[in-house]
């Protein structure tokens, strides 16, 4: 996100008809779908497409990251990681782990689960990272073309990175959400759309915001990819918004939150908010 990625995807937010969706991006990489979903009864494919001018280098590998009362996800050390965390990561399979695109070719990552008899019911997840891997050589050849001098020269080579969440969900599960008070305010990026998500249940809840004018049905607000995990009860949900927007959005609005649009779209909580 969304809705999400410390450090890794970029946000953007598309207001007035347009939506505020997270995307799945970083360099030149795209990976789709931006999220995975497992019963243990089939395995997924996740693509990869290089979408730069030159062949890339990619390594895939699991993390465990947590949800915040903010709505971050923080990284956890391995040595950190609970023990439902640690079942995550074992069940999980994937393949291959490494892979080399040229310029606009498409790979597929093979996912699949294996879910350990006795395991405890309950929703299990990890997060698979995407990350460049840097042109050693290049960045040597470029660096060898600078004047000769008598100090250190370092070379500084960005590594770019995606990570999409991948959830294993064991047993009979189920979960709601509530939608809480709504406010406009500031941020160091500009005003932002605030409102409250609480979740019950026993899984995460995923899905869609539209926020639109009593009697008006054109959205003023679509943010597609909105997540509260397990481990939190509650999250802030901010979406940053040009200001002219931030201004029509003050006043009486209803709040819309529904499932994501490819299991139904049905409603998860609607709400009629006074914004501030």
């Amino acid at each position: 996100m969304p809705d999400f990625f410390k450090g890794f995807g970029l946000f953007l937010a598309f207001v007035t008809g347009v939506a505020a969706m997270p995307v799945h991006a970083a360099g030149d990489l795209l990976v789709a779908p931006t999220r995975v979903v497992l019963d243990g009864s089939r395995g997924t494919e996740v693509v990869l497409n290089n979408i730069g001018s030159e062949p890339a280098t990619y390594r895939i590998s699991l993390e465990i990251k947590r949800m915040t009362a903010a709505g971050g996800l923080d990284e956890i050390a391995e040595a950190d990681v609970s023990p439902a965390e640690r079942t995550a990561l074992d069940m999980i399979a994937f393949s291959p782990r490494r892979v080399t695109l040229p310029p606009n070719q498409p790979q597929v990552i093979r996912v699949g689960v294996r879910i350990p008899e006795g395991t405890p019911p309950g929703e299990y997840r990890a997060h698979m990272l995407f990350r460049a891997v840097p042109d050693a050589l290049a960045a040597v050849s470029a660096d060898e073309t600078k004047p000769a001098s008598s100090g250190v020269s370092i070379a500084l080579v960005p590594i770019y990175g995606i990570t999409i969440p991948v959830i294993v969900r064991v047993g009979d599960l189920g979960a709601k959400a509530v939608i809480g008070e709504a406010w406009v305010g500031d941020t160091p990026e500009g005003p932002a759309f605030n409102f409250g998500l609480t979740r019950t249940g026993n899984r995460s809840v995923y899905g869609d915001i539209a926020v639109t004018r009593p009697g008006v049905s054109e959205p003023l607000l679509i943010a597609r990819g909105i997540a509260v995990y397990p481990e939190v009860g509650a999250r802030e949900v901010s979406l940053r918004v040009p200001p002219e927007l931030a201004a029509k959005l003050k006043g009486p609005v209803r709040i819309r939150y529904t499932e994501d649009r490819e299991i139904g779209g049905g409603t998860i909580d609607e709400a009629d908010r006074v914004v501030k």
